[in-house]
């Protein structure tokens, strides 16, 4: 058998085991070294980057994929609890998700329909094995781009978490390469093959709600202070830190700058707006068909700051957009989570718990729509993916949606800096009249890896 039941080593034996190779940079393979099963097995060989809670879940839903086969894990930890304490609740990175492949695989390296997995801390190395398939960046926001420009590069397809890009000029870079190499990429903006969502689009492309006034995106408020100790500590043994921080500066190592809070500084990531933003602002452009395109004016209102210098993104804040269609929203954590449409004939709102309308027949989902238009039925976003990969169609969420969807966000920082509203051409993707706007919008990050 090639692998060994898992259990939760102690700190203590952990570290004693760990110390002793990880001051080289790490690249090892299971027992049997891995091979190009596409041709053999008709199988989509898949690596993952980034091994995290989220990583994890799209492990196992690529786990459960019979058209898919894991070849290739990268994490520049090697095992850690996220925000808890040693020990404490799930286990994430390159240890456990080892253990998680080649305990499915089991039987299939028994029979030799499974020739091994490759474990590395250099996600480059993945992206340039001839045996796979696909890349799936699964890192925090700052590390989304480079890996998957490399991936892309490398001729890969790609399955990236959202936001789609740390910064605005990544995510134009992401989407122009994706083009260029003819690639499928999807976004991980999985609320688009969820029913209610699907639901919703339709109700508001069909005029069920008659004119669009108004939406209201509700998306959760940010960090108001530090979410776990400040501490100042040195990275333990088994976390690459100064690869972790990447092309980003690195900022002292401390438990309420990293797992899981990382994105409370804009070192790593644009706070909770940017996190929730690529969820519900995308079903609001969704349903404005605007999936290429975007608001005419952008401003920032009522932001408000936690009171600590660990994170830098905003604790309340408010977007007020316009639309060339007239359609005005505000993107607010002081609004109901969500998406909320405002129409002539009455409102509608939907999260992920379920929907409510001003007529209680048009949230149900067996409502009948009237009009032609339907959204693509899909009920598995990886699902699609894979169908998109095996047929070279876009899949739900391509990369310009996820750009898209999420540059409000970026122009709303730009908007708070600059203490004035901004007059955005979506077509050209620049500040009209602003070039000081312009500048901030198109900074770019100091790569110090390539």
């Amino acid at each position: 058998m090639p692998y060994e039941n898992f259990s939760t080593p102690s700190r203590r034996t952990f570290l004693k085991t760990t110390a002793a190779t990880f001051a080289a940079p790490l690249l090892m393979a299971s027992r049997l070294p891995a091979q190009n099963n596409t041709s053999a097995n008709d199988r989509i060989n898949v690596g993952i980057v980034g091994l995290g809670s989220r990583g994890f879940n799209l492990l196992d839903e690529f786990l459960g994929e019979e058209r898919v086969q894991i070849v290739g894990l990268c994490d520049v930890h090697d095992l850690h609890y996220r925000d808890r304490g040693w020990g404490k609740g799930p286990v994430y990175g390159r240890v456990p998700a080892r253990q998680k492949v080649e305990k499915k695989y089991g039987e299939q390296y028994k029979s030799g329909t499974f020739a091994g997995l490759t474990i590395t801390s250099e996600y480059d190395y993945l992206c340039q094995r001839d045996d796979v398939d696909v890349i799936v960046v699964a890192t925090p926001d700052h590390w989304h781009a480079q890996c998957t420009l490399n991936a892309l590069r490398a001729g890969k397809d790609v399955y990236c978490e959202k936001p789609v890009t740390h910064l605005f000029s990544e995510g134009q870079a992401v989407y122009r390469e994706v083009a260029k190499q003819m690639a499928v990429f999807q976004t991980g903006s999985q609320q688009r093959s969820l029913p209610f969502f699907q639901h919703a689009v339709n109700l508001v492309r069909n005029g069920v709600l008659g004119e669009i006034k108004k939406i209201e995106v509700g998306i959760p408020p940010g960090y108001d202070e530090p979410m776990g100790s400040t501490e100042v500590l040195t990275p333990p043994i088994g976390l690459d830190y100064e690869r972790w921080c990447g092309p980003s500066e690195v900022l002292p190592y401390m438990q309420a700058r990293h797992h899981r809070w990382w994105r409370g500084h804009r070192a790593y990531g644009g706070g909770v707006l940017m996190d929730w933003i690529g969820h519900h602002n995308d079903i609001a452009h969704w349903s404005m068909d605007l999936d290429k395109s975007g608001p005419s004016l952008v401003e920032a209102v009522d932001w408000t700051y936690p009171n600590t210098d660990v994170y830098n993104t905003p604790h309340q804040y408010t977007i007020r957009c316009e639309y060339p269609n007239g359609i005005t929203s505000t993107i607010s954590s002081r609004n109901e989570q969500g998406t909320k449409w405002i129409g002539e004939n009455g409102w509608f709102h939907v999260k992920r718990a379920g929907m409510s309308a001003s007529d209680s027949r048009w949230a149900n989902l067996k409502f009948k729509v009237p009009g032609d238009f339907r959204v693509q039925q899909v009920k598995n976003h990886v699902a699609n993916f894979i169908d998109c990969v095996i047929s070279r169609e876009e899949p739900l969420a391509p990369a310009e949606t996820g750009h898209r969807s999420i540059t409000p966000g970026h122009l709303g920082y730009v908007s708070q800096t600059l203490q004035r509203p901004l007059k955005w051409d979506a077509d050209k993707e620049v500040v009209i009249n602003d070039s000081e706007a312009n500048l901030l919008l198109m900074q770019v990050a100091d790569r110090k890896f390539g």
